[in-house]
């Protein structure tokens, strides 16, 4: 849904484009507020899955791991057929010792996502270099979303 020009202040899409950039680089907790002020904007925004999704996601890469597990779990009740809620709810999950649960959750994400959810962390890894690609997210993201999926049993090949 679009409000007034791209770069409007009132526009949730800027501030949540904006966030997307700063999560790809080591100033990535400043996507919060803007995906927060997204969300206020536009509250029943149809992709407002995705953007709980995305503010779960940055928490957890700073392992803010409750914080991540309440908006993930936002996300999953807003998006439950999307496929990498489920796989990034698994990891924080896991983290806070619910592994069986975390890999229900890997396990429904295969099932939406036809087999195409990584089964392992060698492919888990291979999607994700692009995104993950700045040293310091890299390391946030080996050191929270790996590390839960290690967690929750997937194998490393």
């Amino acid at each position: 849904m679009l409000h007034g020009s791209v770069a409007s202040p009132r526009n949730p899409l800027a501030h949540f484009a904006k966030g997307q950039l700063l999560r790809a680089t080591d100033r990535c907790g400043e996507a919060i507020p803007l995906d927060e002020q997204a969300i206020r904007l536009s509250p029943r925004d149809s992709d407002i899955g995705l953007w709980y999704f995305r503010t779960g996601q940055v928490h957890l890469l700073q392992s803010r791991i409750d914080e991540a597990t309440a908006w993930l779990e936002k996300a999953h009740s807003a998006s439950p057929r999307l496929a990498l809620v489920h796989r990034w709810l698994a990891p924080p999950t896991a983290l806070k010792g619910a592994t069986e649960r975390a890999a229900a959750e890997l396990a429904e994400a295969r099932r939406l996502s036809g087999n195409g959810s990584p089964s392992s962390i060698t492919q888990a890894n291979a999607p994700n270099a692009r995104n993950f690609a700045a040293p310091v997210i890299r390391a946030l993201y080996e050191a929270t979303y790996i590390v839960g999926l290690r967690k929750a049993g997937v194998p490393e090949l």
